[in-house]
């Protein structure tokens, strides 16, 4: 059998226990990845026992408590709390969503456990170094490419026309589907991964756009499109309800559609 041995920085460790507060009436154990660049020790699980009936339901009021009155060192993305911004993605449980609208109830198991987005760079604690992703973004250029005259008012577009963006406009860009394809693990540097395939697919459809081909050209590649395997990841965990697999087979038919 072949022995692989980590290295050192590799590894986490075992790290600091916060007992819950005395006269506590319902306590939650939340094990959480901590990580701090400044510091010279390895990465590490510290656990939290929390006073759960003195915070809210979901697992960000969990977190804001524990950094609001136990471990005020935390760092973690946060903003909208309503599932909109998708600034809270994270690792709950092994499964990557948002922790505003996530409950920890919801978690199986004595304890939470809670850590950064997989496959990218920490910045620190639960924040994941998303700068990558957000250049993929940019690059399927999410504007609208137009020769014709800008009108006077808006662009018009029918219903028809409209509907077809459903289910890919609601995208949010927290990194849920991405992180947890296995393809972008091993090749994120050149495939772009589902969210930005699927915000790609939103704007080849739309009817308003002129720029079908350019965009089909820019995808032409062996990597940025042809990397998915279709193993479902992105849809199971897409906070938002959306399938991000399927918007990628349809840009793949596309492809084929215009070759014939």
């Amino acid at each position: 059998m072949v022995k692989l041995t980590l290295p050192k920085n590799s590894k986490v460790g075992k790290g600091k226990h916060w007992p819950a507060p005395a006269g506590a009436q319902k306590v939650k154990t939340f094990r959480i990845y901590r990580w701090d660049p400044e510091g010279v020790t390895n990465p590490k699980w510290d656990t939290y026992d929390v006073a759960v009936d003195q915070c809210g339901p979901m697992v960000l009021d969990a977190l804001i408590h524990i950094k609001n009155t136990m471990d005020p060192t935390l760092a973690f993305r946060r903003s909208c709390r309503e599932g909109v911004c998708g600034s809270c993605a994270m690792n709950i449980g092994g499964r990557n969503t948002l922790a505003c609208t996530h409950g920890w109830e919801e978690v199986p198991g004595d304890a939470v456990q809670i850590a950064p987005l997989p496959s990218q760079a920490v910045v620190k604690d639960l924040i994941p170094d998303l700068t990558l992703f957000y250049a993929q973004y940019a690059s399927i250029e999410p504007w609208l490419h137009t020769t014709t005259p800008e009108p006077q008012t808006e662009w018009l577009q029918s219903e028809k026309d409209r509907a077809k963006l459903d289910g890919l406009y609601e995208c949010i860009l927290c990194a849920c589907c991405s992180t947890s394809c296995p393809s972008y693990w091993w090749n994120g540097d050149r495939y772009l991964g589902p969210a930005a395939l699927l915000q790609a697919y939103r704007w080849l459809i739309d009817s308003r756009d002129e720029a079908t081909g350019e965009r089909l050209d820019a995808l032409e590649d062996p990597f940025k499109l042809y990397r998915c395997h279709t193993i479902m990841n992105c849809a199971q965990v897409c906070p938002k309800g959306l399938n991000p697999a399927k918007a990628i087979a349809k840009i793949k038919s596309m492809m084929v559609e215009r070759v014939i």
